[in-house]
């Protein structure tokens, strides 16, 4: 299987995005996914910048693919999305519908946020030219086996098996909000925040993550145990979403555990620490999110 890294979900400062791509281009990741997909307020980069990052990368041997944003609002963004769907040089996400039209036939992924969950659907987005779906977040093994079973010939899958999920996305920027700042004056403050704001329950509890429009689950979703499981269901992608600490790590063990170096609990128990908020995969088993299932020799462990 190859290895994914997803589009950056947060606002970090320029010259420490530049820094992490620049350190990527050494990683053993296959694919990077590049662009805004969360709001257009964020202007550090633009898409020039995405477009220069993406050349640096394919000279390093990595496959660039430009990422749409999920949830457009404004003439602004349609206009992104525009010279996106149109460059004919680099793949393109689609993370919406709109995107899916404007690429017009072209092949393209089809993003997880498009919550392809049924064979029809499935199909639907092979005929609009899709190459490759990205699995929802919310969908476990069971719906994953029988899509496996019902795709169509030459579609590609790819999986989510390691970051903070993303769950949904809103009009109302809720970083902002926590500040009591509007949303069109929101003075950047998720900036501070370069792997999202914690919300917690009254009992302190790990909830949900905050991250401007976005939210997020608090714990960080992985599949490293799943690996053997996923190539056996012919999965082609593993995605690892980026956080601002350890990424080079979190790639390492992946990629130690996919080339048999390393086993998969030996890898969860150096990634732990590197989490943010600590690990779950409940939705891959058809439990709570927030559970966290070990295979019985980890857990005997």
């Amino acid at each position: 299987m190859k290895i994914a890294l997803g589009p950056l979900q947060y606002y970090w400062p320029r010259v420490t995005t530049l820094e992490f791509y620049a350190a990527v281009a050494d990683w053993p990741v296959d694919i990077v996914y590049l662009g805004e997909t969360v709001c257009s307020r964020r202007h550090e980069l633009r898409l020039p910048d995405w477009l220069e990052i993406a050349d640096m990368l394919a000279a390093a041997g990595k496959t660039p693919i430009l990422s749409t944003q999920v949830l457009l609002e404004s003439g602004q963004e349609l206009k992104t999305l525009y010279r996106i769907t149109e460059n004919d040089r680099f793949a393109v996400e689609a993370n919406d519908m709109g995107a899916v039209h404007r690429m017009q036939g072209a092949p393209f992924v089809a993003g997880p946020f498009l919550n392809i969950y049924s064979k029809p659907t499935l199909d639907v987005m092979a005929e609009q030219g899709a190459v490759r779906w990205v699995m929802p977040l919310e969908m476990g093994r069971a719906g994953l086996e029988q899509l496996q079973r019902d795709r169509p010939a030459g579609m590609q899958t790819e999986v989510f098996a390691y970051g903070r999920m993303p769950l949904a996305c809103s009009a109302r920027c809720f970083t902002a909000r926590n500040r009591n700042f509007p949303k069109d004056n929101c003075q950047y403050v998720c900036m501070e925040y370069p792997d999202g704001l914690l919300l917690e329950t009254k009992e302190s509890q790990a909830f949900l993550t905050i991250n401007g429009i976005q939210t997020q689950s608090a714990l960080t979703y992985t599949l490293i145990h799943e690996l053997e499981a996923l190539s056996r269901l012919g999965v082609d992608v593993i995605r690892l979403s980026p956080q601002s600490r350890r990424m080079d790590a979190v790639v390492q063990a992946f990629r130690a555990v996919l080339d048999g170096q390393e086993s998969a609990a030996q890898a969860h128990e150096r990634l732990v620490p590197a989490m943010p908020e600590g690990p779950c995969n409940g939705y891959w088993h058809g439990r709570p999110g927030l559970d966290m299932v070990l295979p019985p020799q980890a857990s005997a462990a």
